[in-house]
């Protein structure tokens, strides 16, 4: 009975943690409006959030695009399918591989950075100070950042995509010795801009709203202490992630299930 209590006890605490995530998402909701009115704001936001997580970004879609040709060409070479390698590479990355990859680092990066910035504001009572002076700190401070990695996830994405596309080509071509001109054509006759591009964005823009909501209910809801921070920063991460990688199966059988 006391297992049985203790199940219980856990399911009701996890359901009521989901609908307070859900009742802090939708108030989120409701302030957006008005944080569209001070947009520089949420210019700024883009900028600390997309701009200083570019470098990872960058380095990180070359590597994957580095390996992704290599690992590609031995598999393709046995069958004599080589000439189908950029269509490949590209389809792998716009697809899957450019938003999920560039969510999880979001999620590293801008995420943990995001909870730590309202997690240490709440921990110095800034946001208390806010509500006395009658601002609501969701529309001061939580709605444009809210927005910034909307809008910075995609964008971060298609950078990863393309500097992964290009990473590629120079293995390609100019290590392994795959033609150019077979590379590039057969990309462009393969892939769809909206089936395939267009709906890796959409991806890489429910991931954002994913990552960037969960980073700002953890730094709002944490603990006002240095251990509440470090906490909340970690499930951070593990949150997003597990978010993201569901996420992706889901919009994945929506999209593409049908030809």
């Amino acid at each position: 009975m006391n297992l049985v209590a203790g199940l219980g006890a856990r399911t009701l605490a996890m359901l009521q943690g989901l609908g307070h995530a859900a009742v802090f998402f939708l108030d989120l909701l409701r302030v957006l409006p008005g944080a569209l009115r001070r947009f520089y704001l949420v210019v700024h936001q883009i900028h600390a959030i997309g701009n200083r997580s570019l470098l990872i970004i960058l380095a990180s879609g070359l590597a994957v695009g580095f390996v992704l040709a290599l690992q590609m060409y031995y598999a393709l070479v046995t069958y004599g399918a080589t000439e189908s390698l950029g269509l490949i590479v590209n389809l792998s990355l716009v697809r899957e591989l450019g938003p999920v990859v560039t969510a999880l680092l979001f999620a590293g990066r801008a995420g943990t950075s995001l909870t730590a910035e309202i997690g240490l504001m709440k921990a110095g009572e800034q946001l208390a100070a806010m509500e006395l002076m009658a601002v609501d700190p969701r529309q001061r401070v939580l709605a444009p950042r809210f927005i910034g990695g909307i809008v910075a996830m995609p964008l971060l994405a298609a950078m990863f995509s393309a500097v992964g596309i290009l990473g590629a080509w120079v293995v390609a071509v100019g290590l392994i010795g795959v033609d150019g001109g077979n590379f590039w054509s057969i990309m462009q006759s393969g892939v769809d801009v909206w089936r395939d591009v267009g709906n890796g964005i959409v991806k890489a823009a429910v991931f954002g709203v994913i990552c960037t909501a969960v980073a700002l209910y953890q730094g709002y809801e944490t603990e006002a202490t240095p251990e509440g921070v470090a906490y909340a920063t970690t499930r951070t991460v593990v949150i997003a992630s597990l978010g993201v990688l569901g996420m992706d199966f889901v919009l994945t059988a929506l999209m593409f299930s049908t030809p």
